[in-house]
């Protein structure tokens, strides 16, 4: 273990960069916001000329049969460089000149960062960029960049894998290759960057060092993860933690609430600046691996000289002024800030979720008992025209049959048996949910198209169920070509990605896939007076999330859970409600 004074001298070097890191940051997050700001304004022209707001996961082939498509992708690539060039290239300068004691300024270390990023206008280079941008945020290894680090598998996509041994293992080898990849390339960006080396020259010399250094790396990286960490976890003990549990101790009230509002806010201040600091600190450590391993003993941090010194007090002073107000209004405002109950609709997947039969009656009826507000079901169309139950392309899975719904009549379809209950038709399922759920009916599979559309609303209004059944696809132009014909109908469209306005495309309800229902998503769609659905959210920490914003339906396969756990928000403490909330946000 390391002695108090050993720790402090360990920390110094970050400690005394805090400085030219925060101004770092807030200078690249202005060009970066700049750069955003003229970037959305382009596509959304572009997007205009084409006759859309938005290009969805239903409409990806846009971005390669169109010119304005065409157009996007390539600002969308450029971007990718903008911000290797701002995001981690100026980094490693910065890291540098804070390692070497160099006096550069800020501005001059962000331009040496942004025109090194011309040694990476090729082929390899091409390739680089998108590993870090794309590849290392969804398999979690390396330094992605911050507009990607969210970026993730789609649920509906990691489940198929999931669901399969040979999918599974083939992943699993895929992880494997580029988490190798990734760690022999750590330092090309460095080699690049620093000493100004070819791509190719640099991912040899990477490989090298990492040869022949990956046992002291490692180590190194444990240990300064552990003093970073270490030093947070301190924090967060004596200024969060332990006052936060004596407040528990006091008696509900004014003193306590005002008190958990002073913490919390606090410790919220603090995981700020840990994820401000944290990923610059880490590229220094790396730095000054680099040049160790470059000439074969540990370097040492150079001294940082100012010309002026840092202003503690003052910028102490602000921030105290800042959280006082702050905390002002969230104690004045407490309940509207931190609601206790949740207005978040339950809606069953596929029926009655994992709690009943796939797309059944009886999993209707599972639903409607354990309280569900709806009911998503699946529809496609038969050989003879009736629209029947069902969710993948055959019946293979639920009923043993290899053949497609529109290869089969509605007698053949009749006969076959889910766990000893027959498929039922839409009609059946209108029926059976009239005055008791919403039925969020998608229009699925090789038959959804604008002949499904008529019937199915067809049907709907032959059973005055206008108000009670929702047509959601994840085809746009389907659902686009509803809203257009029949506006008296509600209608959704389910999207896993999208850029632009999507708030704004032609529907009622807009369901988003998990990671992609941001509070700014959310609130996007309710400017626009529509209601956003989040699909499927099954994890019970999914869920608590998500019956904590302001998402209107929650899609998930387990109903009673969901359910449960919005009771259970009603027994909540203060604090929860504040931590809870706090989730949503950060």
């Amino acid at each position: 273990m390391f002695s108090r004074a050993q720790i402090k001298e360990k920390l110094r070097p970050y400690i005394q960069a805090m400085p030219d890191i925060l101004n770092y940051q807030v200078f690249t997050k202005a060009l970066i916001c700049i750069w955003l700001f003229l970037l959305g304004r382009i596509f959304q022209a572009l997007l205009r000329s084409s006759g859309r707001v938005a290009v969805t996961s239903g409409d990806w082939k846009f971005l390669f049969t169109t010119w304005q498509g065409i157009r996007i992708l390539l600002l969308g690539l450029v971007s990718l460089f903008v911000y290797v060039a701002f995001d981690l290239n100026s980094k490693i300068v910065l890291s540098r000149n804070l390692i070497t004691g160099n006096k550069v300024s800020l501005e001059e270390s962000v331009k040496e960062g942004f025109f090194s990023i011309r040694k990476l206008i090729n082929i390899e280079g091409l390739l680089v960029v998108l590993y870090i941008a794309l590849i290392a945020p969804i398999l979690g290894i390396g330094i992605s960049i911050s507009a990607t680090e969210k970026l993730y598998i789609p649920t509906f996509i990691s489940s198929v894998i999931e669901s399969s041994v040979l999918y599974s293992a083939l992943a699993g080898l895929a992880v494997l290759f580029f988490l190798a990849l990734g760690v022999a390339n750590l330092f090309i960006l460095h080699g690049v960057v620093i000493d100004d080396l070819k791509i190719g020259e640099a991912s040899r010399q990477s490989r090298s060092i990492i040869k022949a250094n990956w046992k002291d790396y490692l180590k190194q990286n444990a240990v300064f993860i552990f003093l970073i960490a270490g030093s947070l976890t301190g924090i967060a003990i004596v200024c969060l933690f332990l006052p936060l549990k004596l407040i528990t101790l006091l008696p509900a009230g004014l003193l306590s609430r005002l008190l958990t509002i002073l913490f919390v806010s606090a410790g919220t201040i603090v995981s700020v600046l840990a994820d401000l600091f944290g990923i610059p600190m880490y590229i220094m450590k790396m730095t000054q691996l680099y040049y160790s391993y470059k000439q074969g003993s540990e370097y040492e941090y150079g001294e940082i000289k100012r010309e002026k010194p840092v202003s503690y007090k003052l910028a102490g002073i602000v921030l105290l002024i800042g959280v006082a107000a702050a905390v002002c209004v969230m104690y004045v405002r407490f309940d509207q800030f931190f609601p206790l109950e949740t207005d978040v609709k339950v809606i069953a997947h596929r029926g009655g979720g994992n709690e009943g039969r796939e797309n059944t009656l009886s999993g209707l009826e599972t639903a409607w008992a354990a309280g569900a507000y709806g009911s998503e079901i699946d529809i496609q169309r038969t050989k003879d025209g009736y629209y029947v139950l069902n969710h993948d392309g055959t019946f293979k899975r639920v009923a043993g049959d290899s053949r497609k719904p529109e290869e089969m009549t509605l007698r053949e379809v009749k006969k076959l048996s889910i766990d000893g209950e027959p498929v039922p038709t839409f009609e059946e399922m209108l029926i059976s949910s009239k005055g008791r759920m919403v039925l969020f009916t998608e229009l699925k599979g090789n038959t959804a198209d604008k002949k499904m559309a008529d019937d199915a609303v067809k049907l709907v209004k032959q059973y005055q169920m206008e108000d009670e059944t929702v047509l959601i696809s994840l085809k746009y132009d389907l659902i686009d070509y509803i809203e257009t014909n029949y506006p008296e109908m509600q209608t959704g469209f389910l999207t896993f990605a999208s850029f632009g306005k999507t708030a704004a495309l032609n529907c009622d309800y807009i369901g988003l896939e998990e990671e992609s229902a941001t509070a700014d998503a959310i609130d996007a769609i309710h400017e626009e007076g529509k209601k956003a659905l989040v699909w499927t959210a099954n994890e019970k920490g999914s869920q608590k999330h998500f019956l904590c914003t302001k998402v209107d339906g929650l899609i998930t396969d387990n109903v009673t859970q969901a359910i449960g756990l919005a009771t259970e928000l009603e027994q909540r403490t203060d604090l929860d409600r504040m931590i809870d909330k706090i989730k949503t946000i950060l």
